[in-house]
């Protein structure tokens, strides 16, 4: 894992990750889990959102889109940051939200942002779980004419959400995985203990 990564896992383990045993967490899903995810504190956060900005950029260094969003909350964010560096990177992306429902008003669009048909376009999410909220901005991008590129999001729980969205887009990429974080809420955990003077005597 590179330093931005390893440096990103440290703060969702500061502000956005928590782990119980019982009682366990209820996600929007319906779900039971022991490990919850609250992404915002990070993604809000502004050494989180430049993380994240430049992480995404070299996702998409070689990528031809011309545009990135998804629905909000979760992923308006993400979106921002990656506008804003990959701008000071001479190569900008430009965000785009994907609304929960349309305006009753106006043209009536799920999609505010400056991006119109034809565009090539990444649909962010913070946080994949069964992929629903990522299908759903899918399924808004492409009413909207928009051609989806790829899906990313910044952490993939590893509970099938993947599996259900690449029914609905061939690329799925992650920036973190449950695992990954796991693995360093784990090894503080130990840290502490392997770190105690051993007792004399």
């Amino acid at each position: 894992m590179d330093a931005r990564k390893k440096r990103l896992v440290e703060l969702i383990l500061e502000k956005s990750f928590q782990y119980r045993e019982d009682p366990p967490f209820t996600l929007a899903s319906g779900r039971q889990s022991h490990f919850y995810f609250n992404c915002k504190p990070t993604t809000l956060d502004p050494e989180g959102m430049n993380l994240i900005g430049e992480i995404l950029c070299d996702l998409l260094a070689d990528v031809p889109v011309t545009a990135a969003g998804g629905l909000t909350l979760g992923a308006d964010p993400l979106a921002n940051a990656l506008a804003v560096i990959s701008f000071q990177r001479g190569k900008p992306v430009k965000a785009f939200i994907v609304r929960k429902e349309a305006k009753g008003h106006g043209t009536k669009s799920k999609i505010e942002g400056n991006v119109q048909a034809g565009e090539r376009v990444v649909i962010l999410d913070d946080v994949i779980t069964t992929g629903g909220s990522t299908i759903t901005a899918i399924e808004a991008a492409r009413e909207a004419g928009l051609v989806i590129d790829r899906v990313i999001a910044l952490v993939d729980r590893e509970e099938g959400g993947r599996e259900n969205i690449l029914a609905h887009c061939p690329v799925v990429q992650s920036v973190l995985t449950r695992t990954k974080v796991m693995d360093l809420y784990r090894d503080r955990a130990v840290r502490p203990t392997l770190d105690k003077p051993v007792p004399k005597g």
